[in-house]
């Protein structure tokens, strides 16, 4: 008997990738091993393993990559004030490349000749998955099922029911879900009418702001070279931190997106997000630069943070181009170090004051009061020749420009 060709698939327990593993023995005659790779999030990694073997898989794996996720991904995002489209945190395109990293190492030590994973053909994790793989494994054959089954989400849960498959929805409320600690995305259902305003039923980790407590809460987030590492004066790992941070900003009602997002596949999409720590964080980290980078580095950084956060949402984070990006960010971080004061009241996050060692922020110049030494008389100089080229410019083009319409150039003709 013929030895079967063995594929990974990158397993969450979810409805998709719970199909799959039927789907793939089926379709493609394969040998299914799982990859359940727990970036945070995942709540019972045991019983995710032992489903997937009951399933049909011949081998069930797990991982746990909690720390590198923070450390190798969300600490270059944070640093990078990576925010797509002024909006999304990109917490499951983060994970996304390291997902498809283990995919691979695995596939490779299993003697695998394919991967999978249960990205749909009208989502950007088919193509981190795919870019990533080729990337990273070109030996290796990609195969996305929900891209090529062609059933709606409704056929995929009749799918799972008649085929005896364990799924965590139901018709009723058939929202898929992501998380890991740097966010929580909800999509499908009624979420896909951007008309309806989002049910309470799709948040576990934020209180509604109308029903946050009425008083305020403070956090002093520590940071140095532009890494949180932190609370109230107390150091603790990057996850420990985020997971703590998550419950503080979350039971004052921040963290809620609802974004109408540009995909990669050229269509918008109506994306919800949970994301506490990542908008306190991100808006801390913003502060904290203000005071510790000059006007020059905080102007082009904010190009690098869009391109950064294009990268990473299309799929590009093992790119030479991210590497060169991450270079520049590093050498931009050698001073953003200090204590970030943040007020946290009913949905909102305000910044309540910042210090650092290496603040450019001068009280002795900014003060109106005494001890001001700053030279105002300094001023006049100064405003003269920077307005001068503008001077220049009026009164040769712009102020003469009425006379050059009445009176055009006329040129004489060659004889």
């Amino acid at each position: 008997m013929a030895k079967k060709n063995k594929v990974v698939l990158a397993y969450s327990g979810g409805v998709d990738t719970s199909v799959a593993i039927k789907w793939l023995a089926e379709k493609y005659d394969m040998d299914v091993i799982t990859l359940c790779v727990n970036v945070g999030g995942v709540r019972d990694v045991e019983g995710i393993v032992k489903k997937a073997v009951k399933i049909g898989a011949i081998k069930s794996l797990a991982v746990d990559a909690r720390e590198a996720f923070i450390n190798d991904y969300v600490f270059k995002a944070i640093k990078a004030d990576a925010l797509y489209e002024g909006q999304y945190p990109l917490a499951t395109a983060l994970a996304r490349p390291l997902m498809a990293k283990l995919l691979v190492d695995i596939a490779h030590r299993e003697g695998a000749t394919a991967v999978a994973h249960g990205s749909t053909g009208k989502g950007n994790d088919q193509v981190r998955f795919d870019v990533s793989v080729m990337a990273l494994g070109p030996d290796l054959k990609i195969i996305a099922p929900a891209r090529e089954w062609g059933m709606t989400r409704d056929e995929t849960i009749k799918y799972a029911n008649r085929h005896n498959i364990p799924i965590p929805v139901n018709i009723r409320k058939p929202y898929s879900i992501d998380e890991n600690p740097w966010g929580r995305s909800i999509e499908c259902g009624v979420l896909e009418d951007p008309w309806t305003e989002p049910p309470e039923d799709i948040y576990e980790w934020t209180k509604s702001p109308d029903k946050a407590p009425d008083k305020p809460e403070y956090v002093d987030i520590d940071f140095e070279q532009g890494i949180p590492v932190g609370l109230n004066g107390k150091r603790m790992s990057g996850l420990q931190l985020i997971e703590k941070l998550n419950v503080m900003a979350g039971r004052n009602g921040i963290g809620r997106i609802d974004h109408i997002e540009s995909r990669l596949v050229g269509i918008k999409s109506r994306e919800n997000y949970e994301a506490p720590a990542a908008v306190v964080i991100l808006k801390a980290h913003l502060g904290l630069e203000a005071m510790t980078l000059s006007r020059h580095q905080l102007r082009f950084k904010e190009r690098v943070a869009q391109e950064y956060s294009d990268i990473i949402y299309n799929g590009l984070w093992f790119s030479l181009h991210r590497q060169d990006l991450d270079t520049y960010i590093d050498s931009s971080q050698r001073y953003v170090t200090g204590v970030v004061r943040v007020k946290m009241h009913k949905g909102n996050c305000t910044l309540a004051g910042r210090k650092s060692p290496y603040s450019l922020y001068n009280i002795k110049l900014a003060t109106y009061d005494t001890g001001d030494l700053f030279d105002q008389s300094d001023s006049a100089s100064f405003i003269r020749l920077w307005g001068l080229p503008l001077k220049i410019q009026a009164q040769a083009q712009i102020m003469g420009t009425p006379d050059v319409e009445k009176k055009p150039i006329r040129r004489k003709k060659k004889k």
